[in-house]
Formats: C-alpha cells, structure tokens, sequence
C-alpha cells in the first residue's frame, strides 16, 4: 500500500502565540511530533504534501469571512510553517516526494490537485497530520474517506483551538470514517 503523509495548516496564524487564528499550545506541543513524522515520510521516499491555507486581503466574499479573522493572507508572514516543520520544508523542498498546496477551504481536496497528485502516484492510504483536528483535518479525512483513501490520524500530530471538537473528531475518525488513530 502506497502512502502519503498530509501536513495540513501549520502555519504562524494557526500556531503561534500571536497567529491571527491560533490555537496556541495545542498547536505548539505538537510541533516535534509533526516535524518528526514529516521528515520519517520524506527519508522513507513517501510523498509529503503540505496544505496551506491561503486567503486574500479583503476578500469579504470567502465564506469563513463570517467565522473568522483574517488569517494566511497571500504574501505574510502568518502564511509561513511554523517552527521546525518550516526547517523540514526548507531542507526538503526540492525534493520531487515533496509538494506545497495552496487551498481555500476547510479541506484538502476542495478546488485543488491533491486526488491527481495521489492517484498519479498510485497512493491508497493518508496520512493526516496539522490542524485543526476538527476543521480542516476533519473536513479532508471526510473527503478523503468518500474518494475510497485509507487514512490515518496522528493523535499526538493534530490539534485544535476547540478541545471538545478536537476530542469528538479523534472518535468520529476511526468510529465513522474508518480510520486509525494512532
């Protein structure tokens, strides 16, 4: 079985202290699992795809205008993989294995190339790791799981601002979805 890994939303805004849309320590204490996953998938020759959040200044069209602030704006520093995932990138992004993601909604598959890139490689299985466990995590594991993926979730690699919603989306993952939970 063919994987790949899915780094989803770790970004500056998402995690540090002073992110537009942080979810703080949550977000920070998984940090060297992240990045520890991330480099295993890219030394094992496993294709690694980073899925980036990306918004434009003052687009009040975007539906998460109404929910959120802004966040990941085109050209920011917010935009940036925070900590030791942005060393990982940085190191690694030439590397054919390795594929950065531009997306505009909650998940990965939404208005992107993702299910080409994967089934160009012959992949079955996803590997889900990043934030917010029960946002962008959960809304591309339900795509993922619909398109026939097998997918993993890293319990120890994902987080949210909302613990409640983090903790009903770890059990909907494997009850639901089928997937492990590891």
């Amino acid at each position: 079985m063919k994987r790949a890994l899915v780094a989803i939303d770790y970004t500056i805004d998402f995690i540090a202290d002073h992110g537009a849309l942080t979810c703080g320590q949550p977000g920070q204490d998984i940090e060297t699992k992240l990045a520890d996953l991330t480099q295993q998938f890219i030394r094992n020759d496993d294709f690694v795809v980073f899925a980036v959040d990306l918004h434009e200044k003052d687009d009040h069209f975007h539906p998460e205008t109404k929910l959120f602030p802004p966040h990941n704006i085109r050209h920011t520093e917010g935009r940036h993989l925070f900590g030791k995932l942005q060393e990982v990138y940085i190191t690694n992004k030439d590397n054919l294995n390795v594929y950065w993601m531009d997306k505009t909604r909650y998940s990965a598959f939404a208005g992107t190339d993702l299910e080409i890139k994967l089934k160009e490689r012959g992949i079955t299985e996803l590997h889900l790791v990043g934030v917010c466990t029960d946002i962008c995590i959960l809304h591309t594991a339900v795509d993922a799981y619909n398109k026939g993926f097998s997918i993993v979730v890293y319990k120890e690699a994902v987080a949210s601002f909302n613990q409640q919603g983090h903790d009903w989306a770890l059990q909907h993952f494997s009850s639901c979805l089928n997937a492990k939970v590891l």
